[in-house]
């Protein structure tokens, strides 16, 4: 039987017939992913995921925008025009008459109906109105220091020009969204650096040093969290002074905002913390005499700052969604800052959005920005997982 066994052939695949070569496990060591770093590999692990990267490239294009929102809207945000007052969106055409003009919309008429004293709007499809490009229009302040009158589209000599119709004071409902993205985008980024220092400060300190510190953290999260957060944000906010100035209130609801959200990120961290303070680099770097906010900065938050970057993005949308609620209820913003929220004051009541809808439209890019952050927290929170 052996004999038998021993007279088998033996598969090629099982023993290579090459001489053994030292090296090789080298060269495989010397491969990209043997040598990439942790960002590397976490964006190797972020373009897997589609929907965040889309919705990374979606909120970097918001973001630029809001740099540069004078030249993008088409009207100054404080513009009035009374001869359209509630007037509908406008339609942008291409032909006319079956040939090609161009982008261009159709005059306006209008009517007021002597029974509900309503405007009554339609198109006149004899009046063909090109838009323009990179053309002067309302002069603004650029970021408030420089003047200028540059839009990148406006109506023709003498038109108008309303692709998301006009407010109560015939204002274009575009041109404020576009201004209202710059406060509502930078107050979520500010409130979240508010809680982001917070959060690490508190919750390092709790996680380190542990002991009637750590039991105090816990307690007062546990109380904030206990509260529901609209009434709480509501108690804060009606402390605010009402003779304060926009920028001031602006700073404040930003404050607020922080202020009240930093108990989930020192939760986090402090969670990370209690496991890692029992390392052996930790213990090598208190006896080389290094302090506990050397430690915490240079030793235990780096190695988890993928974690806490995604924890942030996952909090920007909510500060977004508190800044609009409190202004919607009339505690928040106030004109004239003009944001989400303040915008949406406008639709508070349901004769309003029977009448004229389009003034719902600011909502639109509250809930595609809350999406968007949403969905790249979600990536970068997978990515960052050294265990996916």
């Amino acid at each position: 039987m052996s004999e038998d066994v021993a007279r088998l052939p033996v598969p090629e695949h099982y023993v290579s017939k090459a001489p053994f070569d030292p090296y090789a496990v080298e060269a495989d060591a010397d491969s990209a992913v043997g040598h990439a770093s942790q960002l590397k590999l976490t964006w190797w692990r972020f373009r897997r995921h589609r929907l965040a990267l889309i919705s990374g490239i979606l909120l970097l294009i918001a973001y630029f925008t809001i740099a540069i929102v004078e030249f993008l809207a088409p009207y100054n945000v404080h513009t009035r025009n009374v001869d359209r007052i509630y007037a509908p969106p406008q339609q942008v055409h291409f032909f006319h008459d079956g040939s090609f003009v161009g982008p261009f919309v159709y005059g306006r008429t209008m009517e007021l109906d002597m029974e509900t004293l309503r405007r009554v709007y339609g198109e006149n499809t004899n009046e063909v109105q090109p838009l323009r490009f990179f053309c002067r229009g309302d002069s603004y302040r650029f970021w408030g220091f420089i003047d200028g009158n540059v839009h990148l589209v406006c109506p023709a000599e003498g038109g108008d020009m309303f692709l998301l119709g006009t407010d109560r004071l015939g204002r274009d409902v575009l041109s404020r969204i576009l201004y209202g993205a710059r406060v509502s985008l930078t107050i979520g980024l500010l409130g979240v650096m508010t809680s982001f220092v917070l959060g690490i400060v508190i919750g390092g300190l709790a996680g380190y040093w542990g002991g009637w510190f750590d039991l105090a953290v816990q307690r007062v999260t546990e109380v904030l969290h206990s509260i529901p957060s609209i009434p709480l944000w509501l108690a804060m906010a009606a402390i605010m002074p009402a003779d304060w100035s926009p920028l001031f209130v602006y700073l404040g609801i930003t404050f607020i905002l922080g202020l009240l959200d930093w108990t989930g990120l020192a939760r986090a961290v402090r969670s990370k913390l209690l496991a890692l303070r029992e390392e052996d680099y930790v213990l090598a770097a208190q006896m080389m005499g290094a302090g506990s906010a050397r430690i915490i900065g240079r030793h235990l938050i780096p190695g988890f700052m993928s974690h806490l970057i995604a924890s942030a993005t996952l909090t920007i949308p909510g500060m977004i969604l508190g800044e609009t609620t409190l202004s919607f209820l009339g505690l928040g913003l106030r004109p004239p800052i003009t944001s989400w929220g303040v915008l949406l004051t406008e639709a508070r009541t349901v004769n309003v959005i029977a009448l004229y809808p389009w003034l719902l439209f600011p909502v639109v890019p509250v809930i595609v920005i809350i999406l968007a952050f949403n969905f790249l927290g979600d990536g970068l929170r997978d990515a960052a997982d050294p265990y996916n």
